[in-house]
């Protein structure tokens, strides 16, 4: 398992590295950066969760493993929430609320789809939807609070209102409706789709190009942070799968969404909403980095304890 999981990685930085060359030699800007992040959040990611939910089919098993990964993956965002609020306090500094983001939200559908297709094929990307609706409801509801810092009646209806949270709904009650959308128009989609890994690393790596790397790797905070996201959370989390004693394929599923590395979407929320992106970036790239061995070491462990 931990030759796939540096594989994909390996392909993924890849793709980075070639959007940071990019914006170095000016081929893309900051305002073509956040046209593509914007573009990502609102077109390619939505099309994504409608199209995995059509390109399922119904079955009671898979249907059951799947409310139970509903359930899982919704306690394992609200530990989250729990443990980041708990360990990372406003008198940390003014980009408190970036620091909470990164360590609790994964990279679930950019890095987690990847990596749980080439261990368990399209039962375990399946699941793994669960993870990413629950991801998509907290962080365009809780997120977006936390991005602009306060809780008001507009931020719930931003979130509400958002593509994400909509075409969430929509694939969910499409796919129990056993309703399907007309090939042509699917494989339309489908063509949008295929196209959210490789923007989500390009958006990462403009934004990690306008990083100081070296002040970057001399932030003890961010080591900080990525413990609270790859280490600490993940081994809360078998906890809680070890007491709902899950199917292993939905266990190991969700158990891999919450041990990704930080999520892209953190950077795209931060430059949507003007807070500090570039150290929003600078925690996705170091997550990313040391993901490659954490991943790993904590599936490893839970297999002994699961």
């Amino acid at each position: 398992m931990f030759i796939l999981i540096f594989e994909q990685l390996v392909k993924m930085f890849f793709i980075m590295l070639l959007a940071f060359i990019c914006y170095k030699i000016k081929l893309v800007d900051q305002n073509g950066n956040r046209s593509l992040s914007n573009l990502l959040l609102m077109v390619v990611n939505p099309l994504l969760i409608i199209t995995v939910y059509q390109g399922t089919e119904y079955d009671p098993d898979m249907v059951r493993g799947l409310l139970l990964a509903f359930a899982a993956a919704f306690l394992t965002h609200i530990l989250g929430i729990v443990v980041s609020t708990a360990l990372i306090r406003p008198s940390s500094g003014t980009d408190y609320s970036i620091e909470r983001f990164n360590s609790m939200y994964s990279n679930c559908g950019f890095i987690g789809i990847p990596l749980i297709n080439s261990v368990f094929g399209g039962n375990g990307v399946f699941y793994i939807t669960a993870y990413m609706v629950a991801f998509n409801l907290f962080s365009w509801t809780h997120g977006v609070i936390l991005m602009e810092k306060k809780c008001s009646l507009k931020n719930m209806k931003e979130g509400v209102l958002s593509p994400m949270f909509l075409s969430t709904i929509a694939a969910v009650v499409l796919f129990f409706l056993g309703i399907r959308i007309p090939s042509v128009v699917l494989d339309s989609m489908n063509y949008v789709a295929d196209m959210n890994t490789p923007l989500a690393m390009m958006v990462a790596g403009f934004s990690v190009a306008q990083a100081d790397l070296g002040k970057m790797l001399r932030n003890t905070r961010i080591y900080f942070v990525s413990f609270i996201k790859l280490i600490l959370i993940p081994l809360l989390v078998i906890g809680v799968l070890k007491l709902m004693a899950l199917p292993d394929a939905v266990a190991v599923t969700v158990l891999i969404g919450a041990a990704c590395p930080a999520a892209t979407t953190g950077t795209m929320m931060a430059i949507r909403y003007r807070q500090n992106y570039t150290y929003s970036s600078e925690l996705f790239a170091m997550t990313t980095v040391l993901s490659v061995v954490t991943i790993p070491a904590v599936i490893f462990l839970s297999e002994i304890i699961l």
